[in-house]
């Protein structure tokens, strides 16, 4: 399938080669990226410096990543762009302490995203088949409808269905695109045999913890409290018919998938987040907001 016409193979082997701080990457057409804000009205909460600086982001990152549209379905600028730019909402102050003008420590933060190029675009949900074995040693074949799926240092699937449904889901605070990139996040740097557990690398420093043990211990012990209590809600709400809570409660499925329903809400419904979890706002801002870098 054709890449998308701006950001073609062939300009983005010639410049490919080049250290990212050294690229000049192709301008994001004005036109293009108005129309893009407009569809993603959570993008007008940041200001127009953020604005500038996700634009800079945005137009690295299609540098860099890879277009496939499967099943016919061909993967045009705007739906780049809009995926670069839900993409890269989450690193907008990764590596950049506030006020520090260093564009090259901005950019830095597309490291995280580092352990893979393509990005397959389904025009719908996908079926994948899932395997399970139980307690008895029976083994349970399935398929499962994903609306997308992040494999570490692997290619990375969303379905363009609900990709494009961004701007009117974001008041149900979800946000496929986010979901499967903070996936990613949370696997830099793990090892293969290890599996993403909703907690991300940390360095000493972060929320005044003085080491990166204790960093993580923070942060384990918040995601703890706030899981248990979703859990409850979840199971309170199946079993005894109260009212569910309001995100997505495949949230309650384990802790890498609670990190990720959560930051959805994070960056697309600030508002209704926070009076939810005002526990994992902290959290999330101490990481997301305050500069966190890059782990070696």
């Amino acid at each position: 399938m054709p890449a998308p016409s701006i950001w073609s193979r062939l300009s983005r082997h010639l410049r490919g080669g080049l250290p990212r701080r050294w690229r000049q990457p192709l301008p994001i057409p004005d036109r293009l990226w108005a129309w893009t804000l407009e569809q993603l009205p959570f993008l007008s909460a940041l200001t127009s410096l953020e604005q500038g600086q996700l634009r800079l982001l945005c137009a690295h990152f299609l540098e860099e990543k890879e277009f496939h549209g499967a099943h016919g379905l061909r993967v045009t600028d705007a739906m780049a762009l809009s995926i670069a730019a839900q993409a890269c909402l989450p690193l907008l102050h990764l590596t950049s302490p506030p006020g520090d003008p260093d564009t090259n420590r901005r950019i830095a933060a597309l490291d995280w995203y580092d352990d893979f190029v393509g990005i397959v675009v389904q025009p719908g949900a996908a079926l994948a088949r899932r395997e399970i074995t139980d307690a008895h040693g029976v083994v349970h074949r399935y398929e499962e409808a994903l609306a997308g799926e992040a494999m570490d240092r692997g290619p990375l699937m969303l379905s363009w269905q609900d990709v494009a449904r961004a701007g009117e889901s974001a008041q149900h605070g979800t946000n496929v695109v986010i979901h499967e990139f903070v996936h990613k996040i949370d696997m830099r740097g793990m090892a293969r045999s290890d599996r993403a557990d909703g907690a991300p690398a940390l360095q000493a420093g972060f929320a005044g913890m003085r080491s990166a043990a204790a960093a993580r211990e923070h942060w384990r012990s918040t995601m703890q409290e706030a899981y248990d209590r979703f859990r409850e809600a979840v199971a309170m709400a199946e079993r005894f018919g109260a009212e569910p809570p309001w995100l997505d409660t495949y949230g309650a499925t384990d802790p890498a998938e609670f990190f990720a329903v959560t930051c959805e809400a994070y960056f697309v419904n600030r508002a209704r987040f926070g009076a939810s979890f005002p526990t994992l706002l902290v959290l999330y801002d101490a990481f997301f907001l305050s500069g966190q870098q890059m782990p070696p």
